[in-house]
């Protein structure tokens, strides 16, 4: 499978370590660059659907945390991996809780960003593993999964069920990539970081068959 990557870094050198890192990732891809926050929507409108966008929250005219949430707005089935040179605590929150579907360090080694990059493609979140702690252990099932819509729970009733992502796709006659979309906003909306976290919580609600008759 080839992917499209939209790497967003007004850095040239940053720009071309990126490239290798995805080669190295994904093999074949596409890559489009764009050095200003500005350059990033006529890259989203060709023909070919992109697969996720690489994004430096610093870059010219991005405003930061803003231009992060305008860009999921109009574009929200396209995962947002932030790589940025910011690696407290809470610069990496806020960019999950603006909707970015990682998160890691300038500093991290290339195979770190390499698998940040494959897992937000599969649907994922990524964070630092010194942030990948549940936040929500104390909240009950319900509470979790309270904001998800009806096509969420259908998505997260398969996860559930050990389905794969094109099966989970077949069934609701959707895309395996609209199913991606679907995982990454169910992982969010949970406080969770994998599928298995996920159908772990689910599982909590499930229904145990009930005891045979007595004859």
């Amino acid at each position: 499978m080839s992917y499209r990557v939209l790497v967003a870094d007004d850095h040239p050198l940053m720009r071309t370590a990126l490239r290798q890192t995805i080669a190295q990732a994904l093999g074949e891809a596409e890559v489009a660059e764009a050095a200003r926050f500005e350059q990033i929507a006529p890259l989203l409108e060709g023909p070919e659907p992109t697969d996720i966008i690489i994004l430096d929250l610093h870059m010219p005219g991005m405003s930061g945390f803003i231009g992060l949430m305008m860009l999921r707005a109009d574009h929200p089935a396209i995962p947002v991996l932030v790589v940025s040179a910011s690696e407290d605590h809470a610069t990496i929150r806020r960019a999950i809780d603006c909707g970015a579907s990682g998160f890691v360090p300038k500093s991290a080694p290339n195979t770190e960003i390499g698998e940040a990059i494959r897992a937000v493609l599969d649907g994922e979140i990524w964070m630092p593993t010194v942030e990948a702690v549940d936040d929500s252990t104390d909240a009950d099932p319900e509470q979790r999964m309270a904001a998800l819509t009806p096509k969420e729970l259908r998505v997260l009733a398969g996860i559930a069920e050990g389905k794969l992502n094109k099966q989970i796709a077949y069934e609701m006659t959707i895309s395996e990539k609209t199913v991606k979309a679907h995982v990454t906003t169910i992982l969010r909306k949970m406080g969770v970081l994998t599928r298995t976290q996920a159908a772990v919580i689910a599982s909590q609600l499930a229904l145990t068959a009930p005891p045979p008759p007595v004859e």
